[in-house]
């Protein structure tokens, strides 16, 4: 059995639990607690040296980055509706993963690490920057959503998940979009019991 070092409050970590949850994968959960620094320990260091979570350890291999624990998590299951196997169809998950993380995660980041976690302490113009790129950006995902489900179609992805996680961390600094695509996506992803499993108690 696999074992996730994680915390609830790193939106990273949510898409690798909603996955882990709604696949029904047994795994053992380490919480990290990110308020009292365990992330810097010597010991979490030894298993990530970035001390960042989600790190997923499965026998020898210690693997950090959410989306490439969410791919390894999807081959070593045959987890085939998250993870398409037809060419296309992969290469349009894989769009949106790196979309995710390339284009909103650092919008995500200035926004809610600033203004929810830094509070007065936090960097106004960074959070400026966020917002102003979520407005280029939350157009684009709602016109991508015009018409089906979800990102890539009518079945919902690890693509999904990632994106799930980053509106969720929005709704933290009362941002979440108020575009209709969007809204209804994001209500059929709030439905998914990995989903629900993923989220902070707060």
């Amino acid at each position: 059995m696999s074992t996730l070092y994680f915390s609830p409050l790193s939106q990273h970590s949510r898409r690798v639990v909603s996955l882990l949850e709604e696949a029904g994968i047994p795994y053992e959960p380490k919480l990290v607690d990110m308020m009292k620094g365990e992330f810097l320990s010597a010991e979490f260091i030894a298993i990530n040296p970035n001390h960042q979570v989600p790190t997923l350890v499965d026998g020898d291999l210690k693997l950090h980055e959410s989306h490439a624990i969410l791919r390894y998590l999807c081959v070593k299951h045959d987890l085939l509706d998250w993870y398409p196997e037809g060419l296309a169809a992969r290469a349009q998950v894989e769009q949106w993963l790196d979309w995710t993380q390339c284009r909103m995660s650092p919008a995500v980041v200035d926004i809610v690490f600033n203004r929810v976690f830094l509070a007065e302490k936090g960097d106004k113009t960074a959070i400026e920057r966020g917002l102003n790129t979520m407005k280029e950006l939350n157009p684009i995902l709602d016109q991508a959503l015009e018409g089906q489900n979800f990102i890539t179609g009518d079945k919902p992805t690890i693509a999904d998940l990632a994106l799930a996680s980053n509106i969720f961390h929005l709704g933290l600094a009362k941002e979440i979009p108020t575009h209709n695509n969007i809204q209804a996506w994001y209500g059929r992803m709030s439905e998914m019991e990995g989903f629900k499993k993923s989220l902070p108690n707060m």
